[in-house]
């Protein structure tokens, strides 16, 4: 009894929001439709929302049904009850036809679900241009609450191209690009306790662009959808649902409906703007648009947008020729004092008489890795400010450089400079209470087991109070004459993405993530005498970032899909090789044009102490000096430009040189056995072979047997 009286409101709420729902969109048969070669897009006149979105040139029917189509969804909470959402199903709207090519729709009066009507207007224009669908919006809020988050454009009905096919997202982060199967299998990432249905969200604090990729026996195509405002204004978030829910197994139905429910997948971009009362935003641009092929071609768009405003810093000429590293951690927040300051000479020695060209120092800083930050300092554990400056010169004499890894976002909450003072510029939630980063472990059985952890407050970058110390801290690091940094962790925020704290230097709540650009806007002009000599670098930047810290430290493993590369083919980007016969890595290192950061015993060892890894990674850099043209200085295409088939596993990347000629690198990844492939190029004259073992070019027909766990480059003469 007591069950059925808690589930009855639920299930009448949910009941009535689908009658509405079906109601509003049946009110109007009448449509006001848009488009050109590739799109056609109809708004229904009454409600506003898009009832039907077909790519012409495959017959892809987007939004197929136009009962389920819907406009937007706010979030106005009230002072006692969060959930106040204003509803676009119970809405009427303003639908006006300006041109061919633009839509004008207007909502006023709102009315919301527990509020009565918000004096809200929502005004959207919508454009569609050489197949691209651009939603530009404005909302006026006239109320006396704040309008947190809008869901604008809104898809109701997201359907697969066909009923066979496979459908996914791709969004980027930490230089790979990642997937997650929307059909016809359906997970839920957010829990079962959160939500009433499944529901998957991808934020563009990670990736500006998702990829809604879908893919059958014969076809690929897909969906690109940004936010088009590289500023990073505010939180958006590719957001769907899947209804009602699954059959089975993570299963979607597929059939229209199930148990008198249908069944569709909506999908809307979510807009986190905190809108206070009495006040107006303008939107970010969202953009839509389809595409033939596979995720290359998706990336092409963003790429093309991407000319627009990266604007790169120049690079350090040593960096852009073919080098390899070493990442030494020398302390940790166990106070472990491993490797003394005058001790960094011998590891300096190694990697000169090796051919490594850079050294990564990590934990050289008051506290160690995870410990003491965000202090630039020294360790009188670990010397003097003046042994570590000596160390760095002697080793740069020797013909090596020295990074030095540091961390700005965070706040050790052990130490008393946190206790005293950074406490203050801590990013805090909705209730007044810290956010914490939970810190990393190392080495004794306490912290392993997370008993002593030391534990993070998150730096709210966008103070401009916070600011002003990050830029102090930096200027110690720049002051030891080292030959760059590297941020790790750049400008990651744990969990945080806006801080409410009330006396940050802005009316809050501030997303955090906008204060990351110009924070690194004033780390370079603390630099700006070391003109183009000094290194920025960043664990696995976002693509934006790149801007200000253009070498990427990430590692990758065999299912990486090096997104990072071939949205910039000459950007130095370090991978890290950490096993004791590392050919795997080494080889998709090879493939994918990335630095060898050489990490034996997790980064805490010397070079010499796994040699077949470090004789490999030896022939693969010289192999890749020998052959720079094809290599190094070439526009990498992953594997667009030629086919490669086999009796076995491989995987193969394409290079084009200067000159338009290709380079092919075919891996087989067996770890046992040869395998024999066919390359194949396009319109290609001679061709010559090399391989690690063997560097000295032979002519070859593109019929290639490869022995296991080895790569050979097939190039055009």
């Amino acid at each position: 009894m007591d069950k059925q009286l808690l589930v009855t409101p639920v299930l009448k709420s949910v009941l009535l929001f689908l009658f509405v729902g079906l109601m509003t969109s049946h009110a109007s048969a009448k449509g006001i439709i848009m488009q050109d070669d590739s799109l056609l897009v109809e708004f229904d006149a009454t409600s506003g929302a898009i009832t039907k979105l077909i790519r012409k040139q495959t017959h892809w029917v987007i939004e197929r049904r136009r009962e389920l189509g819907i406009s937007f969804r706010l979030l106005a909470s009230l002072p006692d009850r969060q959930d106040n959402f204003v509803l676009g199903q119970k809405q009427k709207a303003t639908v006006a036809k300006v041109s061919e090519n633009e839509v004008r729709i207007q909502w006023d009066n709102m009315i919301s679900n527990h509020g009565g009507i918000l004096p809200i207007k929502l005004t959207a224009t919508v454009t569609l241009k050489e197949g691209s669908l651009t939603f530009n919006s404005k909302l006026e809020n006239s109320s006396n609450l704040t309008v947190k988050t809008l869901s604008y454009p809104y898809f109701g009905d997201l359907s697969a191209p066909e009923k066979d096919a496979k459908m996914g997202v791709r969004t980027m982060w930490y230089d790979n690009l990642g997937y997650d199967e929307i059909y016809p299998h359906f997970n839920n990432q957010k829990g079962y306790w959160g939500v009433f249905y499944p529901t998957k969200t991808f934020g563009t604090h990670r990736s500006l662009f998702c990829l809604i990729q879908a893919s059958n026996h014969s076809s690929r195509q897909g969906i690109y959808v940004s936010m088009q405002d590289p500023s990073q204004p505010y939180l958006a978030e590719y957001t769907f649902t899947q209804h009602p829910g699954a059959f089975s197994g993570n299963l979607i139905p597929k059939s229209d409906t199930i148990s008198g429910l249908p069944v569709h997948l909506e999908f809307n971009v979510c807009h986190f703007i905190y809108t206070h009362g009495h006040s107006t935003v303008e939107l970010a641009p969202i953009v839509l648009r389809c595409y033939s092929g596979d995720w290359h071609d998706g990336i092409d768009i963003y790429k093309q947008w991407r000319d627009t405003w990266f604007k790169p810093v120049p690079l350090p000429d040593w960096v852009k020729a073919v080098n390899s590293w070493q990442q030494l951690q020398i302390n940790s927040s166990a106070q472990d004092y491993r490797v003394p300051y005058d001790s960094l000479v011998a590891y300096g020695r190694e990697c000169a008489d090796n051919g490594v060209r850079a050294i990564q120092v990590t934990g050289w800083n008051l506290g160690g890795q995870d410990g003491g930050d965000p202090s630039l300092d020294t360790d009188p554990g670990l010397g003097s400010w003046r042994d570590l400056e000596n160390a760095i010169s002697k080793i740069q004499n020797m013909g090596v450089r020295i990074i030095l890894f540091a961390k700005l976002n965070w706040a050790d909450k052990s130490t008393d400079w946190d206790r005293r003072e950074l406490y203050k510029y801590a990013a805090t939630d909705p209730y007044g209470i810290p956010y914490e980063q939970g810190g990393y472990s190392y080495y004794t059985p306490p912290q392993l087991n997370g008993t002593s952890v030391r534990r993070r407050d998150v730096m709210d970058v966008l103070d401009p109070d916070y600011q002003k110390i990050a830029v102090n801290e930096f200027k110690k690091l720049l002051k030891l004459g080292a030959d760059g940094w590297l941020w790790d962790e750049v400008l990651h925020h744990g969990p945080v993405y806006y801080s409410f704290s009330p006396n940050h230097g802005y009316a809050p709540p501030g997303y955090i993530y906008s204060g990351d650009m110009p924070l690194a806007r004033k780390l370079h002009a603390a630099s700006a005498n070391l003109d183009t000599s000094f290194l920025f670098g960043g664990e696995g930047p976002q693509d934006w970032l790149m801007q200000y810290y253009p070498c990427s430290y990430f590692r990758i493993d065999a299912n990486s899909t090096p997104v990072a590369r071939y949205i910039d083919p000459a950007a130095p980007l370090i991978v890290a090789v950490t096993g004791f016969d590392d050919r795997e890595k080494l080889n998709l290192i090879l493939m994918d044009r990335f630095i060898i950061s050489y990490e034996p015993f997790n980064f805490k060892g010397h070079i010499t102490d796994f040699p077949l890894t470090l004789a490999y990674g030896k022939k693969i850099d010289s192999l890749r000096k020998r052959y720079k043209d094809y290599l190094w200085d070439a526009t990498f295409r992953d594997v667009l430009g030629a086919t490669v088939n086999a009796n076995g596993p491989v995987r193969y990347t394409v290079f084009v040189t200067k000159e338009g000629k290709h380079a092919v690198v075919v891996n087989n990844t067996s770890l046992n056995k040869p395998v024999t492939t066919k390359v194949t190029l396009p319109n290609h004259g001679k061709l010559v072979v090399a391989t690690p073992e063997h560097p000295d070019a032979q002519a070859t027909q593109g019929t290639l047997q490869i022995p296991a766990r080895s790569v050979a480059i097939v190039m055009e003469q």
